[in-house]
């Protein structure tokens, strides 16, 4: 049994000294609840809706930077996700998300689709999403518009990933009373198609003038939400569920039908 925790909090634009202390605490709370994989939101280090560049590179660092590393340190043996906002070697911007286990950085990761305005601040990734190897089993990582794209989904169930975490920041959109999310039914849909397990962790707060959807959710293999949804109240909450990842590599959904074997990707040009 793996005990995931998804820790729906609101970073703060301006205020990078802050959300640093955000995410330790929320480290702190997920390695308290027994997390075996805690994760983070989107941009958690610096906020989501920034004036301009510049004030997304005041709140930029390094992959390499000693604060990662030491969040990793305080993890002690729960693995943690976590959106930053990347300074890269090159100079560039990029919305990342850092694999942090077994005390060091495993995995960094550059979203490559990038949402609506973020193309005026951040470049684009150029490298595949990661798949990393943890006690639990194997982790494939994406940010928020990343899961709109089922390419990414299917390539890392084809990798042999039993579970996918996505750091998001979910903007509200309009959709009629009584339905989920569209981001969340997109989700539950690449949990099923794939037949693998999917973790995702919005943020809460309304900044500048921007609503998220709290919609932090735990999908089984099946599709089936397991722990979360959209959230009733506006307070930061821990979404914990405890799965089996195993009966992720497990693709058969019949006794004829396998939804890996049975694809014919020689059709799909």
């Amino acid at each position: 049994m793996t005990r995931l925790a998804c820790a729906e909090f609101a970073p703060v634009v301006g205020d990078p000294d802050g959300n640093r202390a955000r995410v330790v605490e929320w480290i702190a709370r997920a390695r308290a609840c027994g997390a075996d994989l805690a994760v983070l939101p989107e941009l958690a280090t610096s906020g989501y809706v920034f004036a301009d560049e510049a004030e997304a590179q005041a709140a930029a660092m390094p992959a390499d930077d000693a604060t990662l590393a030491a969040w990793a340190d305080a993890a002690g043996e729960t693995t943690v996700v976590v959106g930053f906002c990347e300074l890269g070697g090159d100079g560039g911007l990029y919305n990342s998300a850092a694999v942090l286990d077994d005390g060091r950085v495993r995995a960094v990761y550059r979203k490559t689709h990038l949402w609506d305005r973020e193309r005026l601040v951040f470049r684009p990734g150029e490298e595949p999403a990661p798949i990393v190897d943890i006690s639990a089993g194997r982790i494939g990582v994406l940010i928020c518009y990343d899961l709109e794209f089922p390419e990414m989904p299917r390539s890392l169930a084809l990798r042999g990933a039993d579970l996918l975490v996505a750091p998001v920041n979910w903007p509200v959109v309009p959709r009629p009373d009584g339905e989920r999310p569209p981001e969340v039914v997109q989700a539950m849909a690449a949990a099923r198609t794939n037949r693998v397990f999917v973790a995702v962790c919005d943020r809460g707060g309304v900044e500048r003038g921007q609503e998220w959807t709290r919609g932090t959710v735990v999908i089984d293999e099946s599709g089936w939400v397991v722990a979360g949804g959209p959230a009733v109240t506006g307070e930061a909450r821990l979404v914990v569920a405890d799965v089996v990842l195993s009966r992720a590599r497990d693709k058969s959904i019949s006794e004829y039908n396998d939804v890996i074997a049975d694809r014919r990707p020689d059709l799909y040009r």
